[in-house]
C-alpha cells in the first residue's frame, strides 16, 4: 500500500488509570498500556504493514508505545523522529489533578468546557485549537510530505495531538473533532490520495 499513514494513541498510562489530567507530565505506560501497545504492533503486523519512518512526541508514554509496536513488527531499527510538536495538549493548572477533584474545585460545567470546547483553554494551558497550531505545521512540514512521497508512515502520539491531525486530514470542524473518541492503542490506518487528501480510514481492533 502506498500513501499510508498510521496514527496510534499511546497505550494506557499510569495517570490515565488514576483518572488524572496528564498533558505534558512525562508518565509511563501502565501494565495494561504495555499490553495495548504490543497488541497494536500485532494488529499492524497482521496487516503486513512495513514502515519507512516513524514520528512520536517528546513524552515517554508515546515513545514506549512506538518501541513496543516496532518490536512486535520486527522493525526496531526504523528511522524515528521525536518532537514536542506532537506532545499532548498542555492542561496547565489541571495537570496532575484527579478529574473528579477538578470538578469539585471549578465545577462540573467549567471543567467540561475546558475538556470539550475547541478554543477555550484551561488556566495556564492549551485549548485544542492551540494544540493544532503547533501540531499541524509539523505535520505539513514533515509527515504529510513523507506520505505523499509514497512512504508508509507511523505516528505514535496522544489523544489531542492526534485529534488535531485527524481534524486536518478528514476536514472536520472543531465541534466535530472534540466529539471523536480515540481508544488507547488502537491503530488508525489512513490511505491518502496523491495530493495528501483523505481517501479512507480503517481502525484495527481485536
Amino acid at each position: 500500500m502506498r500513501n499510508t499513514l498510521v496514527l496510534v494513541r499511546h497505550g494506557e498510562s499510569e495517570w490515565n488509570k488514576l483518572n488524572l489530567f496528564t498533558g505534558w507530565k512525562d508518565v509511563d505506560l501502565s501494565d495494561k498500556g504495555v499490553a495495548e501497545a504490543k497488541q497494536a504492533g500485532k494488529l499492524l503486523k497482521a496487516e503486513h504493514l512495513k514502515f519507512d519512518v516513524a514520528y512520536t512526541s517528546d513524552l515517554k508514554r508515546a515513545q514506549r508505545t512506538l518501541t513496543l509496536m516496532l518490536e512486535e513488527l520486527g522493525q526496531t531499527g526504523l528511522e524515528t523522529h521525536k518532537d514536542q510538536a506532537l506532545n499532548e495538549r498542555d492542561y496547565g493548572e489541571l495537570s496532575g489533578l484527579n478529574k473528579d477533584d477538578a470538578r469539585k474545585r471549578w465545577g462540573e460545567e467549567q471543567v467540561h468546557i475546558w475538556r470539550r470546547s475547541y478554543d477555550i483553554p484551561p488556566p495556564g494551558g492549551e485549548s485544542l485549537k492551540d494544540t493544532a497550531a503547533r501540531v499541524l505545521p509539523y505535520y505539513e512540514a514533515h509527515i504529510r510530505p513523507a506520505v505523499q512521497a509514497g512512504k508508509t508512515v507511523l505516528v505514535a502520539a496522544h489523544g489531542n495531538s492526534l485529534r488535531a491531525l485527524i481534524m486536518s486530514i478528514e476536514k472536520l470542524s472543531g465541534e466535530a473533532i472534540i466529539k471523536r473518541e480515540l481508544g488507547t492503542g488502537v491503530p488508525m490506518v489512513y490511505q491518502l490520495n496523491a495530493d495528501g487528501t483523505f481517501a479512507s480510514r480503517k481502525d484495527l481492533r481485536v
